[in-house]
């Protein structure tokens, strides 16, 4: 079956899905091969949420999620060749830094080294119940802390201040990391094949004073006996997606895993066969406003820019110009003046000006780690959270979203 878009709503179906990212798409195909009566409504013209990946010259460019996180655990990556895509094993690049620019071996072996340091008293304070901030763990004297507060961005998308310690410690990693040559977003879209979306049909408000359930859409309503909801929770705390009466708990568990942001920019780059095929760079080390740029992804004449936290928010509201314009400047005092006419912007996502995101993932504040906890208890065994937001050892990434969604089809086929 394909993407609906102009087709009348039903009037009632078993299970209703808000949101046809991961989440809703693994919940989709739990409760297809159940036999059950659903349908799932999206509000963009596509499917796949924050994994999305738009066409350039032939390939598949991610604005979105990109790597399979926890690869060799990962329920997506046995699905990726039989869909006919490619698996790429190939390492990623984060733990050295190209040509030495800017920090010597002894310099990436000492960064190691700290940043391996306050993981472990990250993990102490966790294991005392010391939900604080990760900041407070920062050794005063260390001269790495603004490079770690950059990955952060990309880790957290927001800096360590903002993080709770808690939280960090639970994520669970492998550390391997593979990628979809063709695209995440595009794996995505093949999984979603077959599944009943209606796109371009945002969910305006949940009435669960009524049973069944009432679902307003600009497209009129459905009744539905239960409705799983896999939007961002940033539409929830907005009131962008509105439920009433108000599910007070949820609201006071979300303002406690708000969404960070994580920003990408693709830039095409000329003579690219001067640098190291999936290589990476990180720019200044004395400020935690610097990106980080993996060369040459999959051996392409491109150059990926990642920028987190604050810097990504700023640079978003910049547009592709400003986010290109800072990378350049970065690129030029690593690389030399000469890389400036070398360097072509070609895309840059923008997920905290997206209505339907309003930023790309979540973290925990100091002291409310339990909040993911409390989002994944549905209301009245009919109305489910579901995401990357409610999972506790895989936040932030596509896998524990899909899993999370899994998990809200085995409930609301329970229920």
């Amino acid at each position: 079956m394909r993407p609906m878009r102009s087709s009348p709503l039903p009037a009632e179906v078993d299970v209703l899905l808000v949101g046809a990212g991961a989440a809703g798409i693994a919940a989709g195909r739990r409760l297809k091969t159940a036999g059950a009566d659903f349908l799932i409504l999206e509000a963009r013209s596509r499917v796949g949420g924050r994994a999305w990946t738009v066409p350039h010259e032939g390939e598949g460019l991610d604005l979105g999620a990109g790597w399979l996180h926890s690869a060799d655990q990962n329920p997506l990556a046995g699905q990726v060749e039989p869909l006919g895509l490619t698996l790429d094993k190939t390492p990623p690049p984060w733990r050295s830094q190209a040509f030495n620019l800017g920090m010597s071996p002894d310099d990436q072996r000492a960064f190691g080294e700290a940043y391996g340091a306050f993981e472990t008293r990250i993990a102490e304070a966790a294991a005392r119940g010391e939900d604080q901030s990760a900041a407070e763990l920062f050794d005063p004297d260390c001269r790495w802390n603004a490079r770690m507060d950059a990955i952060s961005g990309a880790l957290n998308g927001a800096r360590f201040a903002e993080v709770s310690t808690v939280d960090s410690d639970r994520y669970e990693d492998t550390d391997v990391n593979w990628r979809v040559r063709q695209g995440y977003g595009r794996l995505l879209e093949r999984l979603a094949e077959g599944l009943p979306v209606v796109l371009d049909c945002p969910v305006s408000r949940i009435d669960r004073s009524a049973a069944p359930l009432v679902v307003e859409t600009g497209r009129g309503a459905v009744r539905a006996r239960t409705c799983i909801l896999t939007a961002p929770l940033s539409l929830i705390a907005s009131g962008a997606v509105r439920v009433e009466p108000e599910p007070v708990a949820w609201l006071e568990a979300a303002s406690g895993v708000p969404l960070g942001l994580a920003a990408k920019l693709h830039l095409a780059v000329e003579g690219a066969e001067d640098f190291p095929p999936d290589s990476q760079l990180w720019g200044r080390t004395d400020t935690a406003d610097t990106g980080g740029y993996h060369l040459r992804p999959f051996g392409r004449a491109m150059i990926e820019g990642y920028f987190g936290g604050s810097l990504a928010w700023q640079l978003e509201a910049e547009g592709l110009a400003g986010m290109a314009a800072f990378a350049v400047d970065e690129l030029v005092g690593l690389l030399g003046s000469g890389m400036r006419r070398r360097l072509t912007p070609v895309a840059a996502s923008g997920w905290g000006a997206d209505p339907w995101s309003r930023g790309a993932y979540s973290h925990a504040l100091p002291g409310r780690a339990g909040d993911r906890f409390r989002l994944s208890e549905p209301l009245e065994d009919r109305l489910f959270l579901a995401g990357e937001a409610t999972s506790v050892p895989f936040y932030g990434t596509v896998h524990g979203a899909w899993m999370e969604g899994e998990r809200a089809a085995d409930r609301a086929l329970a229920a």
